[in-house]
């Protein structure tokens, strides 16, 4: 194993300290609330980019769920190409971007607060261009991430907006114990991690593509994970919403195509054990994953995560622990050097 690859299967395992470090730090989440709270916006609109853009996919749930707020994951490009506006006044622009350096966020902001929208950054850059610029920031606090591939920035992001909503929603100090009580699933969950993702990961070696399928909340862990297979082991992998399967992309599942799916307890999961059969229909290897991963009939390899009984909310956080894992895992089965992806830098600046 690489001194790279060592260095991103330790920040895999570092996670669940960060969600306790921002648990700590509430003081500071409840500070942007309360301003938020006053706001009250008549529409959020988030705008960032790959892992932060999942993120935001999070949000999106967390706020709707949590405080009722309309969000809207925006267009960039409206703004900054085509001339509409970024945003209006009373409204609340999200800027979120983990290195808080991404250009066309930070302008996006940047404009959308010149329109009379507050405007809210979250990022682990506390001193960073899109931090200088927002009204208010929501701090991951995470510190450096020396891998190429973002892991602890990702929770981290997810563990501050579930902290937000929470505080938002006037539940601050159980959304904050149901964070802590994920962190120490999380740790026990760790534990086991490697040896279990290391037989799915050898079986799988020879593949190029994969499918991953989620309904709702866990459409965040879907694309992440996705996006670190595409990252770390150079696979062609789709996320997609697991009803959106049906319209054309199971035409492509066969035996060399298999199907990633992730399932919670929850009013979804027929969708997505529907997916799953079809998957199998199609001779499709099937790796079941999340909380109600046991649910899924006929998967050939079951990745589950423990269920969250105190904020099933929070399950997010949990369930992209396998994927992470396994994409480490799976890397490491083609040799490929999981800290050191190639074509990629760390962090997305201006130059």
């Amino acid at each position: 194993m690489s001194a790279a690859a060592a260095v991103l299967r330790e920040e895999i395992g570092g996670q669940p300290a960060v969600w306790r470090a921002l648990v700590a730090r509430g003081a500071q989440v409840a500070e942007v609330a309360a301003a938020l709270d006053a706001l009250d916006p008549p529409l959020v609109r988030i705008a960032a980019h790959g892992t932060s853009d999942h993120a935001g996919i999070y949000a999106t749930y967390l706020l709707r769920a949590l405080r009722g707020w309309t969000v809207v994951r925006d267009s960039m490009s409206m703004p900054l190409y085509y001339g509409s506006p970024a945003a209006r006044p009373g409204e609340l622009a999200v800027g979120i971007s983990q290195s808080g350096e991404t250009p066309d966020v930070v302008a996006w902001l940047e404009r959308a607060g010149r329109e009379g929208a507050t405007t809210l950054a979250i990022t682990n850059g506390e001193g960073s261009s899109l931090a200088r610029i927002a009204d208010h920031v929501l701090a991951i606090g995470a510190g450096a991430e020396r891998s190429i591939a973002a892991t602890k920035t990702y929770t981290g992001t997810l563990a501050a907006i579930a902290l937000l909503a929470g505080q938002l929603a006037g539940r601050g100090p159980q959304l904050a114990d149901a964070l802590v009580a994920t962190a120490d699933a999380a740790d026990a969950l760790l534990d086991g991690l490697d040896a279990a993702v290391a037989p799915v990961a050898a079986a799988l070696a020879r593949i190029d593509r994969m499918y991953l399928v989620a309904r709702g909340i866990e459409l965040a862990t879907a694309n992440e994970v996705a996006l670190k297979l595409t990252e770390v082991c150079y696979l062609g992998a789709k996320a997609m919403s697991a009803t959106a399967m049906a319209h054309g992309p199971v035409a492509a599942l066969d035996a060399d195509v298999p199907l990633w799916a992730i399932a919670a307890p929850d009013a979804t999961l027929p969708a997505v054990a529907e997916a799953v059969r079809r998957a199998r229909a199609a001779g499709a290897p099937v790796i079941a994953s999340g909380p109600a991963a046991a649910a899924l009939d006929g998967a050939a390899f079951a990745l589950p995560v423990p269920v969250v009984p105190a904020e099933p909310l929070l399950s997010p956080l949990l369930s992209v622990l396998p994927g992470q894992a396994f994409a480490w895992a799976l890397a490491g089965a083609k040799g490929i050097d999981a800290g050191a992806p190639r074509h990629l830098r760390k962090v997305t600046s201006a130059a």
